[in-house]
């Protein structure tokens, strides 16, 4: 299993920007589809973006659609999250995740390794 190492969380603005990163390790990163999830205080963790491991296909949840952007560096091992516009709502902690050779992944328990979280907040 690889390890996975969030990082570029913060404080924004309603509006604004933030770049997400996870580091893997560990394993052979190209092999692997990739997540990012996230959880709010009192709420269950629900999925955000993914990407596949074959072909780079990307896939959202209606909520983010048009405003977060998912990708992936295979010689830095590492996958991103663009979120602009960001709102209130996106507050949360955010979570990677990795399954290897993965396809359409929507459920938390479909992954095989987690990051530990990095925090973002939206200030309205």
């Amino acid at each position: 299993q690889v390890q996975l190492v969030e990082s570029g969380g913060g404080l924004v603005l309603a509006g604004g920007s933030l770049t997400l990163s996870c580091a893997a390790s560990g394993g052979t990163f190209s092999s692997y589809s990739m997540g990012w999830f996230r959880q709010s205080p009192g709420k269950e963790r629900q999925f955000v973006a993914g990407i596949r491991w074959y072909g780079g296909t990307t896939y959202y949840a209606d909520s983010v659609k048009g405003r977060f952007s998912i990708s992936r560096d295979n010689a830095k091992n590492t996958v991103y999250l663009q979120m602009n516009n960001l709102k209130p709502e996106d507050t949360a902690v955010y979570y990677c995740a990795s399954k290897f050779r993965g396809g359409t992944n929507y459920q938390e328990y479909e992954y095989d390794s987690w990051g530990q979280g990095t925090q973002v907040t939206v200030s309205s």
